[in-house]
């Protein structure tokens, strides 16, 4: 029986899904920097427009996963983890990377804020410090990283090989999407530092 059939519209469904989600949001939160769309269409209120983005991130990732899981139904389950081990390994593991990946998503947001979490900078609201603290002084990117555990725990919970297939692409897409990401944000920083100090001159 084949492991992973590419041939269901549902799998690449769910791909193309998971790689339009970063692909947009930079799109649009580039944008948002260069051009303030969204801003303007609320009025100027830029606080609004990010609470906006964000419900549409949010929106877009339920819809993911839930396309994600569609994909899996239509998969074939084959046994991924031994189901002879004294601590029942196959339904353990599982559950505890779960518990890890969507604790990793939920601190991180609770730290960073909702438009912390949801592209604030790229709207001119910038946070006063860096974030060091829990889940950040742990892993550099627990967003990303506890959205990925979550899929590898789905698919290992489900038996199914396909979801494992989609966790690796769900990994790589996050890479790419960081690569473009963190020198943007860093540039938005670097230009508040700069003109901080110009800022303060006036000031006096």
């Amino acid at each position: 029986m084949q492991w992973v059939d590419l041939s269901k519209t549902s799998l690449l469904v769910s791909l193309a899904s998971i790689s339009f989600n970063p692909l947009a949001w930079n799109i649009v939160a580039r944008n948002e920097y260069h051009y303030k769309t969204i801003t303007r269409i609320f009025g100027g209120n830029a606080k609004i427009g990010c609470y906006f983005l964000a419900s549409m991130i949010f929106s877009l990732g339920i819809l993911r996963d839930s396309l994600f899981h569609r994909a899996l139904s239509e998969q074939s389950s084959h046994p991924l983890l031994p189901r002879d081990t004294p601590f029942n390994l196959h339904i353990v593991l599982p559950v505890a990377l779960f518990v890890i990946g969507q604790t990793l998503v939920i601190t991180s947001t609770w730290a960073l804020g909702i438009t912390g979490t949801f592209l604030g900078d790229y709207f001119g609201i910038l946070m006063d410090h860096r974030v060091e603290g829990f889940p950040f002084s742990v892993v550099e990117n627990p967003m990303y990283t506890g959205s990925t555990l979550c899929f590898i725990a789905t698919a290992l919970w489900y038996e199914k090989p396909a979801g494992l297939l989609v966790a690796l692409f769900v990994h790589i897409c996050y890479v790419i999407a960081l690569k473009f990401e963190g020198p943007f944000t860093t540039m938005i920083y670097s230009k508040r530092s700069q003109s901080a100090p110009r800022a303060t001159k006036k000031e006096l």
